[in-house]
């Protein structure tokens, strides 16, 4: 894969990357930075992919490896009033009861969740990118509507 070709599938792939991230991060400033820290990681290391087939599959799974690394980085040197202020103002967005209801799922069942419903990967490429096996992806699925749909009970008419 060529420089050119690589702007091109970072290009294309850079929403689907941005909704990935927030769905982990939640904070616009580090979901930028877990994306821009992401394409650079791919550049250096493109030589590595396999096949140019799965080059969205092999970017997302760089880019969950980031946005995992700065939750770790931030963990370790963020105060806790610094942390509790920059939760409290991403709190005060509004969003739909949908999305707050997706974001307050755990890791596990929000990220397999947001790689299927929202930026549509299969279950086969749910795998490559988080390294389970297919049970493990279909079951987490499962558990994540079950878990949303307990959410939203009450909201869009349902338990009516």
């Amino acid at each position: 894969m060529n420089k050119k070709q690589f702007t091109t599938e970072v290009l294309e792939a850079e929403k689907s990357l941005y909704h990935i991230a927030k769905s982990i991060l939640r904070n616009d400033e580090d979901c930028a930075d877990a994306m821009q820290n992401a394409v650079l990681h791919a550049f250096e290391k493109l030589h590595t992919l396999q096949n140019e087939m799965y080059f969205k599959t092999w970017l997302t799974r760089i880019l969950i490896n980031e946005c995992h690394h700065i939750i770790r980085s931030r963990k370790e040197q963020v105060p806790y009033e610094d942390y509790y202020e920059a939760e409290a103002s991403v709190q005060e967005e509004e969003y739909s009861e949908v999305f707050e209801a997706v974001m307050k799922l755990e890791d596990n069942y929000r990220i397999p969740f947001v790689l299927f419903y929202v930026e549509g990967f299969s279950i086969k490429e749910i795998c490559r990118i988080l390294k389970l096996s297919q049970s493990t992806v279909k079951t987490r699925l499962y558990r994540g509507r079950k878990l949303l749909k307990e959410k939203l009970v009450g909201a869009y008419g349902y338990g009516e």
